[in-house]
């Protein structure tokens, strides 16, 4: 027979309960606000004040954004990087991961060193631009893909990762003569699914979100990922607004920022509540020391 909780107890759920509502709330109302103004009239708005519901309904500012192609091209040209982007950074992630996985592989500790050393120092923003610009890859969608390839943290969990499989069923395969390239694709890789799919999503995540390095690297206002278009839309005078790729317009520019910053994040959005399991996952995988 359970018993009923102390005074204490029931106190502590009713203190922690108001604190975790509180938080809810506060962390929601800026979407709604957000949502709201986007789909109120922009007489409304430029009124002033609160607006947490739309109290007279317009897709004016929707329109708008969609009166050109600007925002649609970015959203593309966000999707392109992610996609391309996670896939390299699969690829090389996988084919450098896996030779370190190899205790007998010569210079091993070396290279495991140099990657660890990477995640305390950097080169610093200004030697990276240098190098991606000896590269040519300035005002190229590679500059936001190639430099990153490869997360030395993802580096070190993945190569864990693939120390737990059994070596039994490599040698098996090799005694069927594949090599280590048809070892790594055929045995390997079908066994992490798993870790390769919580990785495609931490690179991807990086890639949706890609940002400062847009900036350094495009000067062509028509590669701009979602992100920079977002970025300048929200921070630009009305009377600036065409210099983020849209024309002017008398319209409220606050709707149109809001209708803009709904625009690119509700697909992240509703991917993410099916993906978060994931994410918690990613951070266990691999964690087996040598």
């Amino acid at each position: 027979m359970v018993k009923d909780k102390s005074f204490g107890s029931r106190l502590f759920d009713f203190v922690n309960a108001s604190v975790l509502l509180v938080a809810a709330i506060v962390t929601v109302l800026p979407f709604f606000y957000v949502i709201a103004v986007s789909f109120t009239d922009p007489a409304v708005v430029a009124k002033g004040g609160i607006i947490l519901f739309p109290t007279k309904f317009s897709l004016a500012a929707y329109e708008y954004i969609f009166s050109t192609n600007t925002l649609v091209r970015s959203l593309g040209i966000t999707v392109y990087i992610t996609v391309v982007g996670t896939l390299i950074n699969l690829l090389f992630t996988s084919l450098m991961a896996y030779p370190l996985a190899k205790t007998h592989l010569r210079g091993r500790r070396t290279v495991l060193l140099a990657v660890l050393f990477t995640m305390l120092f950097g080169g610093g923003m200004i030697p990276t631009y240098f190098v991606v610009k000896a590269f040519g890859l300035t005002n190229t969608l590679w500059s936001l893909m190639i430099p990153n390839a490869i997360s030395a943290f993802n580096l070190i969990v993945l190569k864990n990762f693939f120390q737990q499989i059994p070596d039994g069923l490599e040698d098996s395969a090799k005694i069927d003569g594949a090599n280590d390239l048809g070892v790594l694709f055929r045995i390997v890789l079908p066994l992490s699914l798993p870790a390769m799919a919580t990785f495609a999503l931490f690179y991807a995540v990086g890639h949706w979100n890609t940002f400062f390095s847009a900036i350094l690297y495009l000067n062509d206002n028509r590669m701009w990922p979602i992100q920079v278009l977002l970025r300048e839309v929200v921070i630009m005078a009305q009377s600036r607004i065409g210099d983020a790729g849209f024309e002017e317009t008398q319209i409220q520019p606050l709707t149109i920022r809001m209708a803009v910053i709904v625009f690119a994040t509700v697909p992240i959005l509703l991917v993410y509540p099916f993906l978060q399991k994931h994410f918690a996952k990613g951070v266990l995988l691999g964690s087996v020391k040598e």
